[in-house]
């Protein structure tokens, strides 16, 4: 297993992405980094990453899980080939998908427990 691959986008590497972008970019990867893991938006990034990055056909053999999810997520943001408002228009579908599945109020009990859990710091380093 290599040491810097998790399953899905980690929402660790967020920071690293503030600066492969234009200023619009900067200032929402600089919000999320102030919220909790937990927090809808930083779920609905996550899930935006997931997507972009094709997160669930990465497996640990893979060159991509080779790099680590935070060089693969550096590379998906500077490889976009759309301009910041675009991904800054796919952030916000995804957090409005995130909702309406939060909303749904079906999750799995240990899903529930982890999104409904106080962090102990709002911010990630």
């Amino acid at each position: 297993m290599y040491p810097d691959s998790e399953i899905l986008f980690p929402s660790r590497c967020i920071p690293q992405l503030r600066n492969l972008r234009g200023e619009k970019w900067a200032q929402l990867i600089d919000r999320l980094t102030s919220l909790p893991d937990p927090h809808e938006e930083v779920l609905g990034f996550s899930l935006m990453m997931i997507k972009l990055g094709s997160c669930l056909t990465c497996d640990l053999d893979s060159y991509r899980a080779s790099l680590g999810c935070c060089v693969c997520a550096r590379r998906t943001i500077s490889g976009y080939k759309g301009s910041d408002d675009d991904l800054i228009g796919l952030f916000r579908e995804a957090v409005a998908e995130t909702r309406q599945r939060l909303a749904r109020q079906d999750l799995p009990p240990g899903v529930a427990a982890l999104i409904q859990k106080e962090p102990a710091h709002s911010g990630r380093k």
